[in-house]
């Protein structure tokens, strides 16, 4: 594909680049990396092992609320991090009701104070940032706190906050921006009332009552942390939750966050976002099904209906580096390059990639590899895994069903499943019905485990472990001679026995 791309003119070289180039007979640096969040930090130090002249710039534009953070990108500052202290707060919670069926004498009522976690996870954020600084200083990454945007090819410059025009030249610039949250511009008062991801982790106060629109993994894991606190929440969804993942899996954790206390407003789409005399936020939307318009009021309405690429400022379309119009996305090939040579992107902000922390990482440090220390190994995105921190998590890796089916046929396919319930729930008598794993193979000769899926407690933990052995191309017997770890719930995906094409009842009994 790339060789096909016809090399884009440069514009004009401003006088203050051809200045420096004249001068120093050179690029400033050997690369230069537009973005401070997980990838572009990995990729830059990576590259500053080998002994390069490495630059960083990162600048965070604020949200529409005034909220700004620090160095780290988002899943430090606004995603991963806040996120899953968030949720241990709420799992904590949990953790409490059923410690009194365990004989703990517990004080009631519970009561949660928002203030004392966001000032607890917040510090937190601040060290991780003061953190990141540090380190770039250690492997003398140049630091530079401001906006950039592209003057030719080779040349970066912008603004500080003070004012003062920074012009930074390089050999080879590595765009690693990101995403920020997506706003609902048609929707009346979505821009003046709302708040995004962005803002919710820097609340110092409780959002209260809180309308959460859209059904990403971004709203259900918010929705569900707060309702684990104890807040009245309710999830807004146009069409189906958790969108590119297997869906069974996402109606079980949906099921769950409904009997866990979420509200959920199916089929449902926002018209319009009013303040009120009480400073409450009224919502007015409209039902699909029943053809109806409703109103109800809260306290703070977060949207969450997907992320947009950070490009606007980079004035891409300059240097010639293409874009795909529907999404914004950078397109790369399978080196991350993009239509310019000598120009990268990788992260959430390339075209096709999946928007997780680790497959930036891993993109950043191989490509830092190939620029500089003589390797040829490019990113493999295939079975990656990765858990929605939902109340009950969900932990998958590989195909979901639909895609198998899709790709091999239904006939091509076996999946072997089981519902068990988690012996931690057993004294504190909490619900399991949505406890469910699934293993997604291929039907015919070594039936090569194609997919994983897992529901339950700790998720995250119990994939990480099944990924590497899916990632070496397991199969189902494979699997079966496994010896579980008795008693826990991931032995029971190595006692995956009952197919869905049998029909027999697949819930587990006994140990």
């Amino acid at each position: 594909m790339a060789a096909l791309w016809r090399r884009p003119r440069p514009p004009a070289v401003s006088g203050l680049c051809r200045t420096l180039r004249a001068l120093s007979g050179k690029n400033q640096y050997d690369l230069l990396v537009i973005g401070g969040g997980s990838g572009g930090l990995a990729c830059a130090k990576e590259a500053a092992q080998f002994g390069r002249k490495v630059a960083v710039l990162d600048y965070v534009e604020p949200s529409l609320q005034g909220t700004a953070w620090g160095l780290g990108g988002t899943c430090v500052n606004v995603g991963c991090i806040p996120k899953k202290l968030m949720h241990q707060a709420a799992l904590l919670g949990s953790a409490l009701k059923d410690a009194q069926h365990y004989g703990w004498n517990i004080s009631q009522p519970l009561h949660h104070t928002w203030s004392m976690m966001a000032q607890g996870v917040q510090n937190y954020v601040k060290s991780l940032n003061w953190g990141h600084r540090v380190q770039l200083q250690e492997k003398k990454v140049k630091y530079f706190n401001i906006k950039g945007s592209f003057s030719d090819p080779h040349t970066v410059h912008g603004l500080t906050k003070a004012g003062k025009e920074t012009v930074v030249t390089a050999d080879n610039i590595v765009i690693a921006t990101g995403g920020r949250p997506k706003y609902p511009t048609h929707v009346a008062g979505a821009l003046e009332y709302g708040i995004t991801s962005d803002d919710l982790f820097w609340l110092k106060e409780s959002p209260g009552k809180t309308l959460i629109v859209g059904a990403s993994y971004v709203s259900l894991e918010c929705a569900g942390f707060l309702t684990g606190i104890g807040l009245d929440t309710t999830v807004m969804m146009r069409s189906i939750p958790l969108r590119g993942f297997d869906q069974q899996m996402a109606s079980l954790v949906t099921e769950h966050m409904e009997s866990y206390g979420t509200k959920f407003l199916k089929r449902c789409f926002p018209t319009k976002v009013e303040k009120l005399k009480s400073n409450k936020l009224q919502v007015t939307w409209k039902n699909a099904d029943l053809g109806t318009e409703e109103t109800d009021s809260f306290n703070t309405v977060m949207w969450a209906v997907g992320r947009a690429p950070d490009t606007k400022t980079l004035n891409l379309e300059t240097v010639g580096v293409k874009t795909n119009s529907e999404t914004g996305k950078i397109i790369v090939d399978a080196s991350e390059a993009t239509s310019v040579p000598h120009i990268y992107a990788i992260g959430d902000i390339a075209e096709g990639r999946p928007e997780l922390t680790p497959t930036a990482i891993a993109a950043g440090k191989l490509l830092a590899q190939r620029l500089f220390g003589q390797s040829s190994e490019l990113m493999d995105y295939d079975n990656v895994p990765t858990t929605v921190f939902t109340p009950l998590e969900y932990g998958c890796v590989g195909l979901s069903e639909e895609a198998a089916v899709q790709r091999h046929g239904s006939d091509n396919i076996e999946v072997y499943h089981a519902y068990y319930k988690p012996l931690e729930f057993t004294v504190a008598e909490r619900d399991a019905t949505q406890c469910y794993m699934k293993m997604v193979c291929l039907r015919e000769g070594e039936q090569r485990i194609l997919g994983l899926h897992f529901i339950g407690p700790n998720a995250g933990e119990v994939i990480q472990g099944f990924a590497l052995g899916i990632k070496c191309g397991a199969t189902y017997p494979q699997m079966m001679k496994t010896v579980g770890i008795h008693p826990t719930c991931a032995e029971e995906v190595t006692k995956l026995h009952i197919t869905k094409r049998s029909g027999l009842d697949a819930t587990v009994t006994g140990c």
